[in-house]
């Protein structure tokens, strides 16, 4: 019996939190999810304790069922692969800084020239564009930016901050509904949001 995302390829560059719950979603829905790190390692590897087998369990509980693959993206011949694997691909998901991946010669307009078809997915804190685009959006920060943090905590007045990661996960959950849904209004022709395939989500609306 095929899965839901059978035969879909999604290029992985996110780090913890949203984007690899993301691709960990895709990926429990049949897609193939090839996870690009950098050569000195995911930051999630050393997310502990606890570990198994010297690696941080929360990182092997977000990236199974992924194939993983480092690159180099410094070199100009590490950009090139990168670009190559686009070809190949159908999801791009990425949870950069905005401007990080145009800064790299990865952005959204050369992947598009390129793979017109390719469904381009950006996680960050306040969105793409607007005034706080690049402020730090950590799930704390994010947590205390939203009022969340107001809502929560002791009787006395203390704020206390979620106990798990609440707004990665709720963006990681709308990007994997975003994705597809981008994908077949794509084909359809019946909208095309960002000229057909440029889904960003931000944690917090301003």
């Amino acid at each position: 019996m095929l899965s839901a995302l059978e035969g879909i390829r999604v290029l992985d560059f996110s780090h913890p939190l949203a984007g690899p719950y993301c691709t960990l979603l895709l990926a429990d829905y049949g897609a193939g999810v090839y996870k690009l790190e950098a050569r000195s390692g995911d930051m999630g590897r050393g997310w502990g304790p606890p570990f198994a087998g010297g690696e941080a369990s929360v990182f092997l509980g977000l990236n199974r069922g992924k194939r993983g693959i480092s690159i180099d993206l410094k070199p100009r011949q590490g950009v090139d692969l990168c670009l190559r694997l686009f070809d190949k691909m159908d999801v791009l998901l990425e949870n950069f800084r905005p401007g990080a991946m145009d800064r790299l010669g990865l952005g959204y307009e050369v992947v598009r020239r390129r793979n017109p078809r390719l469904v381009y997915c950006s996680i960050s804190g306040y969105g793409q564009h607007g005034p706080s685009r690049n402020e730090a959006a950590m799930g704390l920060v994010v947590q205390a930016s939203s009022a969340l943090l107001s809502i929560t905590g002791t009787g006395g007045g203390e704020s206390v901050r979620c106990g798990y990661g609440v707004t990665d996960v709720t963006a990681g959950l709308f990007a994997v509904v975003g994705i597809p849904l981008s994908a077949v209004i794509y084909l359809t022709g019946n909208w095309t949001p960002y000229d057909g395939d440029w889904v960003c989500f931000r944690r917090r609306s301003r």
